[in-house]
């Protein structure tokens, strides 16, 4: 069974057989599923009334124990957007009531950013569905299949420098 990246390789193959486009194989398929998985997750989230970078936000802050917070510079890094972005986003999630702005006791320049009750709530409560959609996402694959995806996966990351959150 093809995929829409064969017909993409075979017109490159048909139009320059001197150029071997495996590359674009491994490329466009890995573009085109992060495109699809953020559509599915998209909508996954939706259903919460969330934005899957809200979820992330959420998410980063449960990921690192209690108290749940975080200095907003680290969730820049984690979240790979600019100060301005990440300044903009927290704006929105405290006025959800999600996360909480405390000022940070050991740099008077800098703030943390709290889950609130209500925000560790829902990110706990969102926590097993979310990776049961996931799941479905992958259920093409089987066991085996997806031990090798995620170790030839891992392998690419950490060869262009993808080796911590921050």
């Amino acid at each position: 069974m093809g995929d829409a990246v064969d017909l993409l390789l075979d017109q490159w193959r048909r139009e320059r057989p001197d150029v071997d486009p495996w590359p674009m194989g491994v490329v466009g398929r890995v573009s085109r599923l992060a495109k699809l998985l953020d559509r599915e997750l998209k909508e996954f989230f939706a259903s919460y009334g969330l934005e899957h970078w809200e979820f992330d936000v959420l998410a980063t802050l449960r990921r690192s124990g209690p108290p749940y917070e975080l200095a907003a510079g680290a969730l820049v890094k984690a979240a790979m957007v600019t100060s301005g972005a990440i300044t903009n986003r927290i704006d929105r999630m405290v006025a959800k009531g999600l996360v909480d702005r405390l000022p940070d006791e050991e740099d008077r320049r800098s703030v943390r950013v709290r889950l609130t009750g209500r925000g560790l709530a829902l990110v706990d409560e969102m926590l097993a569905p979310h990776v049961a959609n996931e799941e479905r996402l992958l259920a093409a694959l089987d066991p085996r299949d997806r031990d090798h995806l995620a170790d030839a996966l891992r392998t690419l990351l950490a060869s262009l420098g993808d080796t911590t959150l921050g």
